[in-house]
């Protein structure tokens, strides 16, 4: 009976030991202070202490229960959870400044592409403007020109009408020659014809005759071609003789009867050909 007594003790003692030594080893843990840590962490909060030896078997405790694990490895999970929350904010943080960022990029670029649009317009415009200053200067200099030049009349067409002795009737090849004239000045300015009757004879009755003939003319264009009286000027000649085409030699009388019809024109007409591109280009032109 002794002898069990004397085996029961020693084994009771060497099972009791490691519970002894793990429940000093917390309670000396819980007593002693924790040292002032820096909290200048990401999470704000103190850094985890590195585990203390845990009474006679150090840091590895076979006999460890789970509520000593549980209460070692808590801490490190709430510290991993608050690290990926505070990593989650930093990503959603940094997205963030990249989408501002790359809206005020967007709308500086907007605002400069803008400005580059204007430029160009205004560009364009003071191109316009001074394509205008130059037609306006082209067209005044036009302008000094044909009032300079108003009372000059340059002769453009002539024709000539012939007449037999006595004879005051238009042909068809007058007529003819009559209409071509007439339709070249049709809705055209600045012009005048000038009509010169010549008839063989002598004295008051050649005059007269001349004139007939030469109204017969200003007849014909003006019913059948409805040009203004005002531009026509007539005048009979008489037996005025024709200049001959030598110089020296001396003037020929005329047979018969002729009227020679010349057509005069100043610059008026051409000042209107000019005008007419300017107006056009004005009208175009963006309001």
């Amino acid at each position: 009976m002794k002898n069990r007594i004397l085996v029961t003790m020693p084994l009771a003692a060497v099972l009791a030991f490691p519970a002894f030594a793990q429940t000093s080893s917390t309670d000396t843990q819980t007593s002693t202070p924790a040292t002032t840590q820096s909290t200048d962490t990401g999470t704000g909060k103190q850094p985890l202490q590195p585990p203390a030896r845990e009474g006679f078997w150090g840091r590895v405790n076979p006999f460890a229960r789970k509520t000593y694990v549980r209460r070692q490895t808590d801490p490190i999970r709430d510290r991993v959870n608050e690290l990926d929350d505070l990593t989650a904010n930093n990503s959603k943080a940094i997205k963030d400044t990249d989408s501002r960022a790359q809206a005020g990029i967007k709308l500086a670029s907007d605002k400069a592409n803008e400005a580059d649009q204007h430029a160009v317009d205004a560009g364009n415009k003071a191109t316009v403007a001074q394509q205008t200053a130059q037609q306006a200067t082209s067209r005044i200099q036009t302008v000094e020109t044909v009032v300079g030049n108003i009372d000059q009349y340059k002769a453009s067409n002539q024709t000539e009408i012939r007449f037999k002795p006595g004879q005051t009737v238009l042909s068809k090849n007058a007529k003819d020659a009559l209409d071509e004239m007439a339709n070249t000045v049709k809705g055209q300015r600045g012009y005048i014809i000038e009509v010169e009757g010549f008839s063989s004879g002598k004295g008051q009755i050649a005059i007269q005759n001349s004139q007939k003939m030469a109204e017969s003319v200003v007849r014909y264009m003006v019913l059948n071609h409805e040009i203004p009286v005002y531009r026509i000027y007539l005048v009979g000649m008489g037996n005025t003789p024709a200049p001959g085409t030598d110089a020296d030699a001396k003037t020929k009388h005329i047979s018969g009867g002729r009227v020679e019809i010349s057509l005069l024109k100043n610059d008026l007409e051409q000042l209107a050909s000019s005008a007419s591109p300017a107006t056009a280009d004005q009208q175009q032109q963006p309001k």
